[in-house]
Protein backbone atom coordinates (compact mmCIF):
# COMPACT_ATOMS: atom_id res chain seq x y z
CA UNK A 1 0.00 0.00 0.00
CA UNK A 2 1.19 3.59 -0.89
CA UNK A 3 2.09 5.92 2.23
CA UNK A 4 0.13 8.90 2.52
CA UNK A 5 1.37 12.23 1.24
CA UNK A 6 0.21 14.81 3.16
CA UNK A 7 -0.07 18.25 2.03
CA UNK A 8 1.21 21.22 4.00
CA UNK A 9 -0.62 23.24 6.25
CA UNK A 10 -2.97 22.88 8.80
CA UNK A 11 -6.38 24.58 9.44
CA UNK A 12 -8.23 25.65 11.57
CA UNK A 13 -11.98 23.99 10.41
CA UNK A 14 -12.65 20.82 9.13
CA UNK A 15 -14.28 23.37 6.11
CA UNK A 16 -10.90 25.05 5.23
CA UNK A 17 -9.41 21.49 4.99
CA UNK A 18 -12.18 20.17 2.56
CA UNK A 19 -11.65 23.56 0.93
CA UNK A 20 -7.95 22.32 0.56
CA UNK A 21 -9.00 18.30 -0.73
CA UNK A 22 -10.59 20.25 -3.75
CA UNK A 23 -7.23 22.01 -4.43
CA UNK A 24 -5.67 18.92 -3.90
CA UNK A 25 -8.23 16.65 -6.53
CA UNK A 26 -8.14 19.93 -8.80
CA UNK A 27 -4.69 20.23 -9.18
CA UNK A 28 -4.09 16.88 -10.68
CA UNK A 29 -6.72 17.00 -12.77
CA UNK A 30 -5.68 20.31 -14.16
CA UNK A 31 -1.95 18.89 -14.62
CA UNK A 32 -3.02 16.30 -16.82
CA UNK A 33 -2.14 13.31 -14.04
CA UNK A 34 -4.60 10.91 -12.72
CA UNK A 35 -6.39 12.28 -9.75
CA UNK A 36 -5.47 10.75 -5.78
CA UNK A 37 -6.95 7.78 -5.24
CA UNK A 38 -7.71 8.30 -1.66
CA UNK A 39 -8.07 12.14 -0.14
CA UNK A 40 -8.78 12.18 3.57
CA UNK A 41 -9.43 14.89 6.14
CA UNK A 42 -7.48 13.90 9.58
CA UNK A 43 -7.48 16.03 12.66
CA UNK A 44 -4.20 16.02 14.58
CA UNK A 45 -4.11 16.14 18.57
CA UNK A 46 -4.30 19.65 19.15
CA UNK A 47 -7.33 19.95 17.26
CA UNK A 48 -6.24 21.20 13.71
CA UNK A 49 -7.32 19.53 10.54
CA UNK A 50 -4.88 18.44 7.72
CA UNK A 51 -5.01 16.96 4.28
CA UNK A 52 -3.31 13.00 3.27
CA UNK A 53 -3.27 11.48 0.00
CA UNK A 54 -2.57 8.24 -1.58
CA UNK A 55 -1.62 8.77 -5.60
CA UNK A 56 -2.40 6.47 -7.79
CA UNK A 57 0.85 5.45 -9.17
CA UNK A 58 3.35 3.80 -6.63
Amino acid sequence: MDPWVYFAGLYSSKFEAYCAVMWVEADERIRGEAAPREVQVYQTRRGKFGVRFRSECG
